[in-house]
């Protein structure tokens, strides 16, 4: 069959499509977030006004260097930059200017339309840990990541209820050929999952593939007109933008398929010890690549990101879950709402070398803050472990447990009639208990969140079960969820042609793994 013919066939959804569909399992999935709670806003205007009014100053004098990619250095000079060399300076006001084309909100597609994703606004949509060479789990202990191990995470992240997408590079399967290894990622999550995903960014030809596996999966007509593809394209703090980078944003903008431009920052070493300071630069780089993606494609879909972390002065080590993170968490958030760009930011951050205490803490801390910082897409949202060298099973189930909590508190306060629960008081009344009475009867099931992993248990029934902590009783949900495992449903002529140019491709060029 051609690849058309699957195409079409594929967005017709063939017999054996709709028999598979049938027999299928469902699996529970939420929709993304959608926040009936303000956001925490602690920069007032004369502050925000000094952070932009310096980052413009930065774009202006200092300038960004764009190495190695004279079509970029060609695209700012027409579009009235000075460029000397490789460094661009960008006169006051012209980044912004070119930023306004760029969409406010935006939809992801993925091949189950019900598990579509609306990026900005009040919307806040959650994937998981993106690019750990290293996994972690109770039975091997930490080692290189294998593209089964990365299999599996895409499995968990499908039977995930709280996740809303599939991610990305959920960790590097280190026993494929680094050359092809994104064919192999783009394999799993296209057919393994039916969650919205992310495009490969670490070579231009790979966000080339990317585009056509797309185009195989959804039909050529479909991407051309669509958003189904996010990917992160990070900027080389301070104030660089490589040639790898700049390329695969170019090949995702041109084709219409979303950006999440994000500055990497570890405060101290990339950017200065401030907050202030720290958010000027975030905003200046944020601008420059917001500004080159809208220079490749006037209304390309793009995502302002911000992942910061400061280091440990004694040793070096990068820190998380601190006050200084939040800090230009909240801060960055409300840059984004002032350009009018969806807000990338947050995640499961930890520096625990173990799904520990240290672990939950800092991973709290992460998560709440981006909650109440406005972050329209958070990527990390489960999974990250030891500063993000390691993706850990244990930690991924309990994390993406953990999302419900934040789905639920951005639900807000009910003041219906029902929330107002007025007649659960008549009825009790003084010196009674709710539990037997009406309201609490109609309301039992959905009244509270509930873990589906933390035991509260008495401790009788704890002890006799074995008196398992945390990460065993996670290492337990692991396997359930994997054991009752079952692939979406996907017309066979798709995958065939998936798998198809997945061979042809790799047969086209030799293994490469360094």
């Amino acid at each position: 069959m051609t690849e058309a013919g699957a195409q079409r066939r594929g967005r017709g959804g063939g017999g054996a499509a709709r028999r598979a569909e049938r027999s299928a399992i469902s699996i529970e999935s939420a929709r993304f977030i959608t926040r009936n709670i303000p956001d925490l806003e602690l920069l007032n205007e004369e502050a925000l006004q000094i952070i932009e009014h310096n980052a413009e100053t930065v774009l202006e004098e200092i300038g960004v260097s764009f190495v190695d990619n004279p079509a970029a250095l060609e695209r700012w000079r027409q579009a009235g930059a000075d460029v000397q060399g490789e460094r661009v300076r960008i006169p006051r006001g012209l980044a912004r200017q070119l930023c306004a084309t760029a969409p406010s909100q935006f939809t992801q597609h993925a091949r189950n339309p019900q598990r579509n994703v609306d990026i900005g606004g009040r919307n806040l949509v959650l994937a998981p840990v993106y690019g750990p060479p290293f996994v972690r789990d109770l039975d091997g202990g930490r080692r290189y990541a294998t593209i089964e191990d990365f299999r599996n995470f895409v499995k968990l992240g499908y039977k995930s209820k709280w996740l809303h997408h599939s991610g990305g590079t959920v960790c590097e399967p280190t026993d494929i050929a680094v050359n092809k290894r994104h064919l192999d990622m783009l394999m799993a999550h296209m057919t393994l999952s039916d969650k919205p995903f992310m495009g490969s960014v670490t070579e231009p030809v790979r966000a080339e593939d990317s585009v056509k596996m797309a185009e195989i999966l959804f039909g050529a007509d479909f991407v051309r007109d669509n958003c189904v593809m996010t990917s992160l394209v990070n900027i080389n703090s301070p104030l660089t933008f490589d040639a790898t980078m700049m390329g695969a944003l170019e090949v995702f903008a041109s084709a219409g398929q979303a950006c999440i431009v994000s500055p990497f920052i570890v405060g101290g070493a990339m950017a200065p010890v401030t907050v202030a300071g720290t958010l000027t630069q975030v905003l200046a780089e944020v601008l420059a690549g917001v500004a080159y993606s809208q220079l490749v494609r006037p209304g390309a879909p793009v995502i302002m990101g911000a992942f910061v972390t400061s280091i440990d002065m004694n040793s070096g080590a990068p820190t998380f879950g601190t006050p200084e993170a939040a800090l230009i968490t909240y801060g960055a958030g409300q840059l984004a709402r002032r350009l009018g760009l969806p807000y990338r930011s947050g995640g499961s951050f930890c520096g625990s070398k173990l799904p520990d205490a240290q672990a939950a803490y800092e991973t709290a801390n992460s998560l709440n803050v981006a909650l109440l910082a406005g972050v329209n897409f958070m990527l990390h949202a489960c999974g990250w472990l030891e500063g993000g060298l390691v993706a850990s099973f244990e930690k991924f189930v309990l994390d993406a447990d953990q999302l419900g909590a934040l789905h639920q508190l951005a639900s807000g306060v009910s003041m219906d009639e029902n929330g107002q629960a007025m007649d659960a008081i008549r009825e009790v009344g003084p010196g009674g208990h709710y539990l037997g009475c009406a309201h609490t009867q109609a309301n039992f099931k959905s009244a509270f969140w509930r873990s589906e992993v933390l035991d509260y248990k008495p401790y009788e029934t704890w002890h006799e079960e074995g008196a398992r902590d945390s990460a065993q009783l996670a290492g337990a949900r692991v396997r359930k969820l994997l054991a009752e495992y079952q692939p979406p449903p996907l017309d066979p002529a798709i995958n065939e042609a998936l798998a198809a140019y997945v061979a042809q491709r790799k047969a086209a060029e030799p293994d490469a793994f360094g």
